[in-house]
């Protein structure tokens, strides 16, 4: 691979250049980015401006020195969706403010221990099916979207909305040559709204109505909402949370190869940890939902060789004055629901398969009874919805439990291999992590 910058880390770009080159980079976060906070009912606006605060805060904390942005993680989905039906807009921010300081915590741990252990805690054959988990838990939600009108019943026209989608978003993935191959969920989102517009499906009264500068719907703590910390909570978000730190340090180490850098030694992993940790709490601050390095951006900087974390910087200042565009985010909102619902059966389906990936990578060999029992135990609890009801009000379910039986069967069988315990050993580093992002 070319490493050879075009523009160097500390560069910085020409007024145009700088332009530009922002713009890339928000347009390939930009499709993403807003699908979460769609898909768990919080504000597209929030989720621009909180990505844009985040991006900045982790470039501030990693020195200037790690050219990554940050946008929705879609790892927690299905906890946030919970955490809501539980208690509210409140209980979600909460809970992923309380991610992040999961996040602030493992940054200290590797800080005075080293990086090696949290490896060892979360190795391929737990990390790869609890991903697997994470994309086939949400398949019901993806396809219901699809098919459904607004009404909750099957619609042939709806349905063909998220089907035009899913084939143009395949297509750009496929066939798209430079920046168009990175931006595929946009691209599909785009397809599929033209279409939508034209079979009648879309309501542009708010648009019209929508003012050019409009003040966001902020969620407050102490104003919005009461906070509250709960066990539930923390059974909810913090075995995903530990759980992407796995998929964070895979990004840290893709982006150091793209860059001809060692993010894991400088500025340090429990810098880009902490940055990644702050950039959720700010989240979870405003409103919006967690956060997670984007492996479309680390895409961008390996086609155009342009790894100024000034041009990551603008790109996160646009992002927030994006989000204080009414037009933009009423046109966000008209978006259609089987739209979202075409590219949900595709990435959700990725992020499936990069957990199958990453066990290929890490060479798992199934013929091994105990990684069969761990892969096996994991993948039923996760995706079966099995949880263990501790109080009426307080139980351990799905991907949290899946979790936390990956961990301890791992931690307890015998049998354990040191080669299969670390992923910095992996031979192949280009794996599909940005999918999860």
């Amino acid at each position: 691979m070319n490493t050879k910058p075009i523009l160097d880390v500390k560069d910085v770009p020409s007024p145009v250049q700088w332009m530009t080159l922002s713009l890339q980079h928000l347009f390939a976060m930009f499709g993403a980015t807003i699908l979460v906070p769609y898909l768990v009912g919080l504000s597209p606006a929030i989720a621009l401006i909180s990505s844009g605060l985040g991006t900045i805060a982790f470039l501030i904390i990693t020195k200037w020195q790690v050219p990554a942005y940050l946008g929705s993680s879609f790892a927690f989905i299905a906890p946030v969706i919970a955490a809501k039906a539980a208690g509210g807009p409140g209980a979600a921010m909460v809970g992923t403010f309380m991610a992040g300081l999961v996040y602030g915590i493992v940054a200290l741990a590797i800080k005075k221990a080293g990086y090696r252990w949290i490896m060892r805690l979360l190795p391929p054959i737990v990390v790869g099916p609890v991903i697997i988990v994470i994309g086939l838990a949400l398949s019901g939600t993806a396809v219901n979207m699809a098919m459904n009108n607004p009404a909750g019943k099957y619609s042939l026209l709806h349905f063909s909305v998220a089907l035009v989608t899913l084939a143009a978003t395949i297509i750009f993935s496929i066939y798209g040559r430079g920046t168009l191959s990175l931006i595929p969920i946009l691209g599909g989102i785009v397809v599929g709204y033209l279409y939508a517009v034209t079979v009648g499906i879309v309501d542009f009264t708010p648009v019209q109505k929508a003012k050019w500068f409009e003040m966001p719907d902020f969620i407050l703590p102490f104003v919005d909402y009461k906070v509250e910390f709960s066990l539930k909570l923390v059974l909810l978000m913090v075995p995903v949370a530990i759980v992407t730190l796995s998929e964070h340090i895979g990004h840290q180490l893709v982006l150091g190869k793209v860059v001809g850098k060692d993010y894991i030694k400088e500025p340090g992993l429990h810098r880009s940890i902490l940055g990644d940790g702050m950039a959720t709490m700010i989240s979870g601050l405003i409103g919006g939902p967690p956060k997670t390095t984007y492996g479309e951006n680390i895409g961008v900087l390996a086609i155009t060789r342009v790894y100024s974390v000034y041009v990551l910087l603008g790109a996160a200042i646009l992002a927030i004055l994006f989000g204080f565009v009414g037009k933009v985010t009423s046109l966000i909102a008209s978006i259609p629901t089987p739209v979202m619902g075409g590219v949900s059966i595709l990435l959700f389906g990725i992020i499936a398969s990069s957990g199958l990936r990453m066990l290929v990578d890490s060479k798992i060999d199934f013929g091994d009874k105990r990684n069969l029992v761990i892969a096996s135990v994991i993948l039923v609890v996760g995706i079966g919805g099995a949880f263990i009801k501790v109080t009426e009000d307080f139980q351990i379910q799905g991907m949290a439990l899946a979790a936390i039986c990956g961990v301890v069967l791992n931690l307890i069988l015998p049998g354990k291999k040191e080669e299969e315990n670390n992923m910095f050993e992996l031979k192949n580093e280009k794996r599909d992590e940005d999918v999860v992002a």
